[in-house]
């Protein structure tokens, strides 16, 4: 049987609910199999980040160079990769691997405020974005970007991610979950398309990895050959259904994940 695969380009979050461990858990919750390239090493729990620790660059070249020499990758997830020289490694792997589905999650600060990406490194992220099908950020990060206010409503969401189209980006999903109000809104633009996701805001204080897993289980999607709002709808579903069981766990004292295998356990 032929099983889609998917890499993740990411973090290692200690205490399982954000980064690698988020990842591989949604592609298995949706059927996918998951591989792994490893950037960083985060020493965290549900209340703080505590230490990291950078993957050299060389090593990084060669996780990459192990999986996709062996592996037929479908799609790839990009999150926390903290350094230019951690980009640098990840934009070279992407082209000499030619992969495809690539799905950049722009990680730049941690839900604790701990910052991901050195601010050196964000003008390398803006390159990487040129190599993503799809760009996933979240308002701050989108304002950083394309170096402008935070957006305040949808029209100016939507003229941010024409900035990062602008940039080279295939799609750009700007996440509305910083907003304030009852209702979510994310909005997807492919050239001067744009879908609109909206959902009632879930109250809940168990968001750990909710970044994560959306890029992830996009990533699945197309793994599995969906198109890409396809994608993103299903991976709005699975990450909303995530949210409203987040409660049904009890894990830690502080921010906990999402409930990753809701319809299982």
């Amino acid at each position: 049987m032929s099983v889609p695969i998917a890499v993740t380009m990411a973090g290692s979050d200690s205490s399982g609910g954000a980064g690698i461990q988020a990842d591989l858990k949604t592609f298995s919750a949706l059927g996918v199999y998951g591989a792994s390239v490893v950037t960083a090493l985060t020493a965290q729990n549900t209340k703080d980040i505590f230490a990291i620790h950078q993957v050299p660059a060389d090593f990084i070249a060669g996780q990459i160079d192990a999986v996709f020499s062996d592996l037929d990758v479908g799609a790839v997830k990009i999150g926390m990769l903290g350094s230019a020289a951690a980009i640098a490694a990840v934009s070279t792997g992407l082209r000499r691997h030619r992969a495809r589905n690539v799905v950049l999650d722009t990680v730049m600060v941690a839900s604790s405020g701990e910052q991901l990406l050195h601010a050196d490194a964000i003008g390398a992220l803006r390159e990487l974005v040129a190599q993503a099908q799809l760009v996933t950020p979240n308002l701050p990060e989108a304002a950083a970007l394309v170096d402008a206010e935070e957006a305040r409503d949808e029209e100016a969401m939507y003229a941010q991610a024409q900035k990062l189209l602008a940039l080279g980006a295939g799609a750009v999903l700007i996440k509305g979950g910083h907003s304030g109000g009852s209702e979510s809104v994310d909005i997807l633009v492919e050239g001067t398309s744009r879908t609109r996701f909206a959902g009632p805001r879930i109250q809940t204080r168990n968001t750990h990895g909710t970044g994560c897993t959306l890029a992830s289980a996009i990533a699945a999607g197309l793994a599995k050959g969906l198109s890409l709002v396809d994608a993103v709808r299903q991976a709005k579903t699975y990450v909303t259904a995530a949210l409203e069981a987040a409660d049904r766990l009890q894990i830690g004292a502080g921010s906990g994940p999402v409930h990753h295998f809701h319809k299982w356990w």
